[in-house]
This record gives structure tokens, sequence and C-alpha cells, in this order.
């Protein structure tokens, strides 16, 4: 097995940087991407982002040419070695000063930097080294151990691919919506017919009584329970105004089996329990209930 993979680490690593420097140097919408990178935010420039992402895709394809045609000589491996190490370096400057934007890895992917994208770098930098020090062909490889080599990098592609983003939309999204259909929504309740609870706020933070009871909700959902055919969500929340502040207890009611899928609005039963006498509180005494001030959108 070891010398599988030190035999055929050249063409795979040759699959994958050529695939990404093809993408980089030739694809139209490397332009686009690159003001969404880190590299824009660390040049300062998307035209400077966008010329250093096309030479960077031209020097993978000339060390995937490399691998493919000279794996025996250690430069290719070494050049893809120390591509992996700049890889790395740079992904923890984007991950560190811009979380939010996406590394330009192969110009075609707009998520933020994750953990994928620092795996991959570090299969570059790991199979560049080892090709570096085997110094071997691949060909004698396939030739002498077809069925083997082929699985092989069957593997290594499936793995590849788990590790781009961008190729999400060809197996992870397909695969997520056959789970769907399959074992259907995770809000629209089961086979059984027990609505998840998630469904139930849902629906609650949706009604009429939640605006009405908005004001004197503090918290988000406490506990709940079911009794009678109800489900009981709890909260907690405040009524009077600065010293004469009390907590109060929200507890709403409504049918434990309604979902997204029933199609009415849900009958809510809305109670106000006195945190610290267990005492009702009255509707009126709500009214002094501060309204909360709503904050301004940025922009």
């Amino acid at each position: 097995m070891l010398s599988l993979t030190t035999g055929l680490a050249p063409l795979v690593l040759a699959g994958l940087l050529g695939w990404t420097g093809a993408v980089k140097l030739f694809s139209r919408g490397t332009a686009q991407q690159a003001p969404k990178t880190a590299l824009a935010r660390m040049l300062r420039s998307s035209e400077r982002a966008t010329t250093v992402l096309r030479a960077t895709g031209a020097g993978e394809l000339l060390i995937a040419a490399g691998l493919l045609l000279v794996p025996a000589n250690p430069v290719p491996g070494a050049a893809a070695a120390v591509l992996g190490a700049g890889f790395l370096g740079y992904l923890g400057y984007g991950r560190a000063v811009a979380p939010e934007s996406s590394c330009g890895c192969s110009a075609s992917e707009d998520t933020p930097i994750t953990w994928r994208a620092f795996a991959r770098a570090a299969v570059v930098l790991i199979g560049g080294a080892t090709v570096a020090v085997a110094q071997g062909t691949w060909w004698p490889v396939v030739s002498e151990r077809p069925a083997g080599a082929l699985a092989f990098l069957a593997g290594a592609a499936a793995v590849l691919v788990a590790l781009s983003a961008d190729l999400d939309r060809w197996w992870l999204l397909p695969l997520r919506r056959t789970r769907l259909r399959v074992f259907g929504h995770p809000l629209l309740g089961t086979a059984t017919g027990q609505v998840p609870v998630a469904a139930s706020v849902e629906l609650l933070e949706n009604s009429l009584a939640w605006q009405a009871a908005a004001p004197v909700v503090r918290s988000a959902l406490l506990d709940h329970w079911e009794d009678d055919g109800w489900r009981i969500l709890q909260y907690s929340g405040v009524y009077g105004d600065r010293e004469n502040a009390r907590p109060v207890a929200v507890v709403f009611a409504l049918d434990a089996t309604a979902g997204r899928d029933t199609g009415d609005d849900p009958i809510v039963r809305v109670s106000y329990v006195d945190a610290d006498s267990g005492e009702a509180v009255a509707v009126d005494e709500l009214r002094a209930a501060p309204s909360r001030r709503i904050l301004p959108m940025a922009g």
C-alpha cells in the first residue's frame, strides 16, 4: 500500500493542481471572485488579486505538468510542497483578518475559509514532500497493478472532491435533497405525527399571540412539555418599569400536533406567572411593560 501511495502521489497532485490552476488561469469567474477573497484585502486591490490568482494558476499548471512528465525529478514535488506551505500561511492570514472572505483556492468558490481549505493545502504540502523524497515514476505502478491503482485514484478523487467546497453543488446538495425526500424536513414532523419542538417555536414566533407578548418576553425558550394534547413553551420575561420591574414566567400553549404542514394558524394560549409569588399576573398589569426599542439597521 505504501508503494502504491508514493507511486501514484504525482498523479493525484497533478490532477488537483491541474484543475485548480486551469480554473484560476482560464476561468472568467476569476475576476468576479477576486474581490471576495482574502487576497484582495491583503493586496488592497481586486485587480492585483486577480493578477496574482492567474499567476498562481499558471504556476500550478507548470507544477502539474512536471509531476506528470518528470515525477522522478525532485523539483516538481518540492515546488508543490512549497506551494502547499504558502497556501497554509495564506489561509491562516485570511482566517485571522477576513474570516468571512473566501480563499480563492479554485477561483470559483465564494464560501468562507473552513477546515476543508486547510486540509486540501496540507494534502498539497505532504504530497509534494512525498513525491520529492520518493523520486519515483507513476506509470510502472499503473501498468503492474491496474486494479489497485484505479481503486486508489478513485478514493483519492473522492477525498479531494469532499475537501472542495465549490463542488458541493454537484454531490452534497443533491445528497441533502435526497435525505429530505426520504426522511422528511425536520420541521415538518415525523411519520409518527410527533412535531419537533423547533416547529412549534417557529409557529409561535410567527403568531399574533407572540407579537402581543413580545414586549414582556426577555429570553429564548427555557422549557417545554406536553399536557393533554397541548405543547407548553416557557419563557422568562419582565413586567413593570424601572424600580417596579418584576420577573415573570411567560407560558404559551398550542396544539402539540400543529406544524408547518397543518395549514391553519394554531390556537395559542398565553399565561403570565409572577416568578416570585407564583401567582398569575393580570393582563392589565402587563400594559406597564416597557416596549423594546428597535435597533437601527447598519448600512
